[in-house]
C-alpha cells in the first residue's frame, strides 16, 4: 500500500509537467508564432502604437551612440544607456530581403508596414513583382497598415528626416515597382501612363492626420514660383491634398506650432532632405525630430480611438552612406531624444513603442581604446598596455607608422587607395593618410567606394508597454508587422 500511495504521489508530483511540453514548430520563420508559455499572462491591448525607425542604426551606431552622449555630458561614455536601451524587452531581427543577402530600406520598411518580405528596392509590393515593372506593381500589390489604420478609424501620423517620399516613410501609404519613383519625371518613359501613380502622387491621395519631414520637390511643378520638378510646370499638390482634406500645409516649425490641432497637416520643411544635426544653425527654420515626434504626439493623441504613429531618424543612414560617424552618432543622439519625449508624454499602460533599425551599416568600432577614450578621435591605449607600454596618452601606431581611429567602415569614401609598386618612377605617396578626427571626419575604410554600403547583420528591436512581451529571440523583419496588429487587437 505504501508503495502504490507513493507511486500515485510520484505520478501526481509529474502531471504539471505535461502543460510545459514544447512542440516543435514546424512553419516557416516569417510565420513563426510566439511560444505559448509568454500567453500565460496575455498583455493589455494597445490604444496606440509608435515605431520608431534609426534607418541605418545597426548594433555598432547603437553602443557608439550611447559612448558619445555619455561623453557629450563628460562622461566615460561607456557606462551610459540611451533612452530606448532601458526597455525591457528585446530582440534580434533579421534583415534580408526576398532577392538580397544585404538588403535597403525599401524593401526591409516593407516587410514592417505589410508583413510580408519582398525584393531589394520596392515598396508595398509582393515578391513576384519585378523592380521597376508598373504592371508587376499593380498586379502584386501588398496591404499596407496606413491604409488599415485609417480604415479602422485610429489617426495616422508619419514623421521622417528624409524626403517624405524617401523608402521608410514612402512604406506606410505607397506602392511602387521602384522605391526612387518619388515624381513623375522619375518614372522611366516606357513606364508613363500604365497606371502606376509615383509616391508623392500617393501621399497626396493619402488619408493621414500627421505627416512631417522634407521633399518639397517632389510635390511641385517647375516653374519659378514652385520650383519643383513635376512634369506640370504648374503641379501643387500640398495644396490639392488641403483642398480635399481641410488640411493645413506648413513649411517651417513656426508654422507647424501655429497649425489648427483639430485639421490633419502636411509638414514639408526642405526641398530634400532636412539638415544635418551637426550642420544645424540655432535659428534655423526647421524642426528637429523631437519638435516632430512632439507635434505629431499631441495632435494624434487627440483621437479616442488611437493612432499609430511611424517616426524615422532617417540621416542616420545618410551620414553612414558618406562616411562620417560624427554625423551619424549626433543624428541618432537626437533619434534618442525623439524616444525619450514619447515615452515621457504617453500613456505606458496604452502605448506600445518599438525603437528598431531597418538594417545596418559596415560601421566598426576597434583597436582597444581606453575606458573613455574619445569615440571620435585616435585609439590610446590604456596606460601600460601597447608594444612599448603606453603612458595612456600616446595614441596606438599601425605597421604603417601612423594613428588609427576607433571608428571605421569596412568600405566607403573614406577607402585607402594601395601603395603603387609598378612604376619607379612615382615618387608620390600613395601610402595611409593621417587619420580625420572629430564630429566632421571622414573616418578611413578598408575598400574604396563613392558610398558606403548596408551592413546584413541583425538589428536590435527594443519594445515597452502593452504586447512588448511578444518582442523576444531572433525574428524575421516582417513579424514586426504581426506584433503591433496583434498590440492593436487585430488579430
Amino acid at each position: 500500500m505504501t508503495t502504490t500511495r507513493a507511486l500515485i504521489a510520484l505520478l501526481a508530483a509529474a502531471l504539471p509537467l505535461g502543460g510545459c511540453v514544447t512542440t516543435i514548430n514546424t512553419s516557416s520563420a516569417s510565420e513563426a508564432r510566439p511560444a505559448p508559455v509568454a500567453e500565460v499572462a496575455a498583455p493589455k491591448q494597445a490604444k496606440n502604437v509608435i515605431l520608431f525607425i534609426g534607418d541605418g542604426m545597426g548594433i555598432s551606431t547603437i553602443t557608439a551612440t550611447r559612448i558619445y552622449e555619455g561623453q557629450k555630458r563628460g562622461e566615460t561614455g561607456e557606462e551610459n544607456r540611451l533612452s530606448f536601451e532601458k526597455f525591457d524587452n528585446l530582440a534580434l531581427v533579421k534583415t534580408y530581403n526576398t532577392n538580397a543577402q544585404v538588403p535597403d530600406s525599401a524593401g526591409t520598411a516593407t516587410a514592417m508596414h505589410s508583413g510580408t518580405k519582398t525584393r531589394i528596392g520596392v515598396l508595398g509590393i509582393g515578391p513576384d513583382a519585378e523592380k521597376g515593372v508598373c504592371k508587376d506593381a499593380l498586379a502584386n500589390p501588398l496591404p499596407l497598415l496606413g491604409e488599415e489604420v485609417k480604415q479602422r478609424g485610429l489617426a495616422l501620423g508619419i514623421v521622417t528626416t528624409t524626403r517624405l517620399t524617401h523608402a521608410t516613410p514612402a512604406s506606410v501609404y505607397s506602392r511602387s515597382a521602384d522605391r526612387d519613383w518619388e515624381s513623375d519625371t522619375n518614372i522611366p518613359a516606357d513606364q508613363q501612363g500604365q497606371g502606376c501613380k509615383d509616391i508623392a502622387q500617393q501621399l497626396a491621395d493619402a488619408k493621414f492626420d500627421v505627416a512631417l519631414g522634407g521633399g518639397t520637390a517632389v510635390f511641385y511643378g517647375k516653374d519659378k514660383e514652385r520650383g519643383g520638378r513635376r512634369i506640370d510646370a504648374g503641379a501643387d499638390l500640398p495644396s490639392a491634398w488641403a483642398a480635399t482634406n481641410g488640411g493645413t500645409v506648413v513649411k517651417t516649425a513656426a508654422e507647424l506650432a501655429a497649425a489648427p490641432m483639430d485639421k490633419p497637416v502636411l509638414g514639408l520643411f526642405n526641398p530634400g532632405h532636412l539638415t544635418f544635426m551637426a550642420d544645424r544653425k540655432p535659428d534655423s527654420p526647421e524642426p528637429t525630430l523631437t519638435d516632430m515626434t512632439a507635434q505629431a504626439i499631441t495632435r494624434l493623441k487627440a483621437d479616442p480611438d488611437g493612432f499609430y504613429l511611424m517616426v524615422e531618424g532617417g540621416r542616420i543612414d545618410h551620414a553612414h552612406h558618406a562616411g562620417q560617424a560624427g554625423y551619424a552618432l549626433e543624428e541618432a543622439v537626437e533619434f534618442a531624444r525623439a524616444v525619450q519625449y514619447a515615452v515621457d508624454n504617453t500613456d505606458p499602460a496604452e502605448t506600445l513603442i518599438m525603437v528598431t533599425a531597418d538594417h545596418s551599416h559596415v560601421f566598426t568600432i576597434s583597436g582597444y581604446p581606453q575606458r573613455g577614450n574619445d569615440i571620435l578621435g585616435l585609439v590610446v591605449p590604456p596606460k601600460g598596455n601597447g608594444e612599448d607600454g603606453g603612458d595612456g596618452t600616446s595614441p596606438l601606431l599601425a605597421a604603417d607608422g601612423k594613428p588609427y581611429t576607433t571608428l571605421g567602415y569596412t568600405n566607403g569614401p573614406g577607402g585607402l587607395l594601395a601603395k603603387k609598386h609598378d612604376d619607379e618612377n612615382d615618387d608620390h605617396d600613395h601610402g595611409r593618410p593621417m587619420p580625420e578626427t572629430g564630429i566632421k571626419a571622414r573616418q578611413q575604410a578598408l575598400v574604396p567606394l563613392g558610398s558606403e554600403t548596408h551592413g546584413g547583420e541583425d538589428v536590435a528591436l527594443f519594445a515597452t508597454g502593452p504586447g512588448a512581451s511578444r518582442v523576444r529571440g531572433v525574428i524575421e523583419q516582417n513579424v514586426i508587422y504581426a506584433i503591433i496588429r496583434k498590440a492593436l487587437g487585430w488579430e
